[in-house]
């Protein structure tokens, strides 16, 4: 069993009193890592210019840990604006594949940034949750929190959401079960 403390969770000892802030959490493996010419900036584990994110279920939502790099800055050691938009649109999106067992687009979103985001202190956190459906329309809410667990940014994201049918035919989704296949 995986756990994994958000942000305000102590650590070691301590971190068994704090039940609370500690989720059980499911790795989820990137079924798309073996497809010829699969280069997303996001997620391609094998894009050397990408984000190279990964990603693990939870009861309410999928989240992750990313590691900042330094040609991801704007502003001297801090994190691009642009690339935390896209942290949080990357983790909606599988979020759709992995909770609601399709693919989808983008619709809109909207970004609010509350603080910069040191890219030299640590590891950046993200966590995405479902908040409502409405027909084929999907919306999220992301949250992105800084090394020391401050909220730095948040986001809502509408996404269109496709039949599975269509999802596999033209988005090449490969089907919910092979999110948990094991890596080989």
């Amino acid at each position: 069993m995986h756990y994994f403390c958000l942000p305000g969770c102590r650590t070691g000892k301590q971190a068994a009193k704090h039940t609370r802030n500690i989720m059980e959490i499911k790795k989820i493996y990137n079924p798309y890592r073996h497809m010829k010419g699969y280069y997303c900036f996001g997620c391609a584990p094998q894009n050397n210019n990408g984000l190279q994110m990964a990603f693990m279920e939870v009861a309410d939502g999928v989240i992750s840990e990313w590691e900042p790099k330094e040609h991801f800055q704007g502003y001297y050691q801090v994190l691009h604006g642009g690339i935390q938009a896209t942290l949080m649109d990357e983790i909606a999106s599988w979020l759709v594949q992995v909770k609601l067992k399709t693919a989808g687009v983008t619709s809109t979103m909207s970004i609010r940034y509350k603080k910069t985001v040191p890219i030299n202190k640590g590891n950046i956190r993200l966590k995405a949750k479902l908040t409502g459906q409405r027909r084929n329309l999907a919306d999220i809410h992301v949250e992105l929190f800084c090394p020391n667990g401050d909220l730095c940014a948040e986001g809502d994201f509408v996404y269109f959401t496709f039949p599975e049918k269509t999802a596999i035919e033209k988005l090449h989704y490969p089907g919910h079960d092979a999110f948990y296949q094991t890596e080989d």
